[in-house]
C-alpha cells in the first residue's frame, strides 16, 4: 500500500472552512496583515475554486506569494475523460502518489448528480464490482474526496456544478470515515461547495459503525446500503463482508437510522432475480420501512455475471412492490463508455498500484 508524499506546507483544502480561516488569520496577523483578507482567501478554496494562489485577483502579489510559500493549494490531475450519448461523463484523475481514481458526472433535467470515490480501489472484493477486483491500494484524504467535486468546476470549457452527490464511486466510505467525514463537511459548509446535506448520499455495504458514525451527524445527509441479496446464504456468497457485518445487523441499523434508508439492489441474472427473493427483499424493506433502488448490471462490468432481462426486472419490481414497498429501476447511463465501478482504470491503467510519478507535472486529457 503507497502512502500520501508529505509536505511541510498547510493544505488549506484538507480541513473545514472553520480551521482553514483560523490558520489564515494567524499566519495575516502575523505578517501584520488585516484578518479580514482571511475571508477573502476562504472564498477562493471552494465556494469559486482557485486553480492556484496566484488565481486570486483580489490579494496584492506579494501576499499571494507569501501564502503560496506558506500554504498548500494542491490539484487533482485530470488523466482521461470519457462522454456517453447520453450526456454522463467520466473522469479517471491522478493522484499525487500516482494513484488514480474515477468520478462520473450525470445530467439529469435541472440535476447534476456527481458519483464520487472514497478510496483507491476497495478491499471488499464484491464479486460483481470490477473496482473489489482491483483490491485496496489506500484511502483518500478529505481533500482528494471533496476535489473530485472541485476540479469539475475548475474545468476550462464548462465548468461542472453538483447538485447531487453520491459516494457510489470506487471504495467503501464508511471504511474511511474519518476523512469522509471531514469531506462531507467540505461538501455541505455554505462557506465549502454547500451542497444541502439532503442531496449527498453516502452508500455502504452496511459498516455498522460507520452508520452509527454518520447517524450521529445533525446534518440530514442520506443512507443507502447495498443489499443485494435477501438472505446470509446468498448475500455471503456474493459479498464476503457479510460474515463481519450479518444481513441482520445491517438491517437492525437501518430500522434504528433516523433517515429514511434506501436499499441498492444489483439485479444479477439467474442469481439473486427470482420471484422468492423478491418476496424476501420486501419483508427485509418493509421492516426498516426503506425505499428500493434495483439496480441494472452494467454490461462493461460484469465481473463474469449476466444482467437481468429489461423484463425479468420489470416482473421483479412488481413483485416487491405488491409487497407493500416503494420501489423504482435505476436508469443506466453511460452505457457506451467505461462507467461500471472501476472500469475506466482498469481499462486505462489496469488492476496494479500504478508506479509513482517521477514528477507531478500536468498530464494532458486523453
Amino acid at each position: 500500500m503507497t502512502s500520501l508524499p508529505v509536505s511541510s506546507r498547510q493544505n488549506l483544502l484538507d480541513v473545514p472552512p472553520d480551521e482553514a480561516r483560523r490558520l489564515l488569520e494567524a499566519f495575516l496577523a502575523a505578517r501584520g496583515e488585516p484578518t479580514y483578507r482571511a475571508g477573502q482567501v476562504v472564498d477562493w478554496l471552494w465556494r469559486r475554486p482557485a486553480a492556484d494562489f496566484a488565481a486570486m485577483t483580489n490579494l496584492s502579489a506579494d501576499l499571494r506569494g507569501a501564502l503560496a510559500e506558506a500554504f498548500d493549494l494542491p490539484r487533482l490531475t485530470r488523466l482521461t475523460e470519457q462522454r456517453s450519448a447520453d450526456g454522463t461523463r467520466k473522469f479517471l484523475f491522478q493522484l499525487a502518489d500516482g494513484q488514480a481514481i474515477e468520478t462520473v458526472a450525470i445530467p439529469d433535467g435541472d440535476r447534476m448528480t456527481l458519483c464520487i470515490s472514497s478510496q483507491a480501489g476497495c478491499a471488499l472484493k464484491c464479486a460483481f464490482c470490477a473496482t473489489g477486483a482491483m483490491g485496496f491500494q489506500r484511502n483518500l484524504s478529505a481533500f482528494e474526496i471533496a476535489g473530485q467535486v472541485r476540479e469539475l468546476l475548475l474545468l476550462p470549457d464548462a465548468p461542472i456544478k453538483a447538485t447531487n452527490i453520491v459516494f457510489m464511486g470506487m471504495g467503501e466510505p464508511l471504511m474511511n470515515w474519518p476523512a469522509v467525514s471531514t469531506a462531507l463537511t467540505l461538501l455541505n459548509h455554505p462557506e465549502a461547495l454547500g451542497i444541502g446535506a439532503r442531496h449527498i448520499t453516502i452508500s455502504t455495504v452496511g459498516v455498522l459503525p460507520g452508520i452509527v458514525a454518520l447517524a450521529a451527524r445533525p446534518e440530514q445527509f442520506r443512507l443507502a446500503i447495498s443489499i443485494h441479496a435477501p438472505s446470509d446464504a446468498l448475500r455471503g456468497t456474493l459479498m464476503p463482508v457479510n460474515v463481519k457485518y450479518p444481513l441482520a445487523e445491517v438491517i437492525d441499523a437501518a430500522r434504528r437510522f433516523d433517515r429514511r434508508v434506501t436499499f441498492e439492489y444489483t439485479m444479477l441474472g439467474g442469481v439473486n432475480d427470482r420471484p422468492e427473493h423478491a418476496d424476501a427483499l420486501a419483508a427485509l424493506a418493509r421492516d426498516c420501512q426503506a425505499f428500493v433502488n434495483l439496480i441494472p448490471l452494467h454490461p462493461g462490468g460484469t465481473m463474469g455475471f449476466t444482467p437481468t432481462p429489461p423484463e425479468g426486472m420489470q416482473a421483479f419490481r412488481r413483485r416487491v412492490a405488491a409487497g407493500g414497498v416503494e420501489v423504482a429501476i435505476r436508469r443506466s447511463r453511460g452505457l457506451d463508455i467505461a462507467a461500471a465501478c472501476g472500469q475506466l482504470r482498469v481499462e486505462r491503467i489496469g488492476r496494479r498500484p500504478p508506479r509513482p510519478p517521477q514528477q507531478h507535472g500536468h498530464v494532458d486529457v486523453a
